[in-house]
């Protein structure tokens, strides 16, 4: 885990998590009641944003992360350099991408530069980079 922002300002770190924590607000978890939001930001300066959406089967359920990819992808995207992430019931926890997420990000993200912000606020967030999450990545 790394706490300084490698290439990302600090003031853009907390910007994408205030988005992050926005697109939160949208999520549709009335089973776990644990909302997500995620906030990617592409190399062009453009963020797409996703929740996570439930379903009373849970296996059709989609991550926060893997909506604000599947949008991103949808309209020709394929340049990333960081995804926010925040969750939790009430308030904000240490929320981490589960591993299908990670694996996605594998698919169009280069592990050594591709940054995670993990937040609980703006002014609290870890940054990790896609390899120290999937080390061994398929």
């Amino acid at each position: 885990m790394r706490t300084e922002t490698g290439g990302l300002a600090g003031t853009e770190c907390e910007k994408l998590i205030g988005t992050a924590l926005l697109a939160r607000e949208n999520s549709y978890s009335p089973y776990s009641h644990f909302r997500v939001g995620a906030a990617l930001l592409c190399r062009d300066g453009t963020v797409w944003t996703g929740c996570n959406i439930e379903n009373r089967a849970y296996g059709p359920t989609n991550c926060a992360e893997r909506t604000a990819f599947f949008k991103a992808v949808s309209e020709g995207k394929r340049d990333f350099s960081a995804i926010a992430i925040v969750g939790g019931k009430e308030e904000t926890v240490w929320c981490y991408p589960c591993g299908v997420c990670r694996q996605v990000m594998a698919e169009f993200c280069d592990p050594d530069e591709f940054q995670i912000i993990c937040g609980k606020s703006v002014r609290e967030y870890r940054i990790y980079t896609l390899r120290e999450l999937l080390p061994n990545m398929f």
